[in-house]
């Protein structure tokens, strides 16, 4: 298996990872997983494609995180793993499509408008 490249994004986090088969090793930004991601939650939130999948510690992967919090960043990372996934086999889509590992979280932060303090919030009001 050659390498295979995909892109995950969540909020402002990007996640460009290349997956080649090996024995499950995870390196983001030079560093090991553990390391980069200190809390289990965020390792777990990572990795759940390849643990939903069954197919834990069969793949190398190398990731490039940018942007964003650590929460978006391990999402975007679930997202690109997910794609990759989907890349080598089209089976997995059975199990990554009703978890909602495919789909991208549109969901970002909404720009300050003129004359207010933030994108939602008003100076005061004053009546008299």
């Amino acid at each position: 298996m050659d390498t295979i490249n995909t892109i995950g994004r969540r909020k402002r986090s990007v996640a460009r990872i290349y997956m080649t088969s090996g024995k499950g090793n995870v390196i983001i930004n030079k560093r090991k997983m553990e390391e980069y991601f200190p809390l289990k939650q965020h390792q777990n939130i990572a990795l759940k494609p390849l643990a939903l999948t069954e197919t834990m510690g069969e793949y190398d992967i190398k990731v490039t995180l940018r942007g964003g919090g650590v929460t978006g960043q391990a999402d975007a990372m679930r997202h690109a793993i997910a794609r990759a996934l989907m890349k080598i086999d089209p089976e997995h889509h059975a199990a990554l499509k009703p978890a909602g590992m495919l789909t991208r979280d549109p969901r970002v932060i909404e720009r300050k408008k003129p004359g207010q303090k933030k994108a939602r919030k008003k100076y005061q009001f004053s009546k008299r």
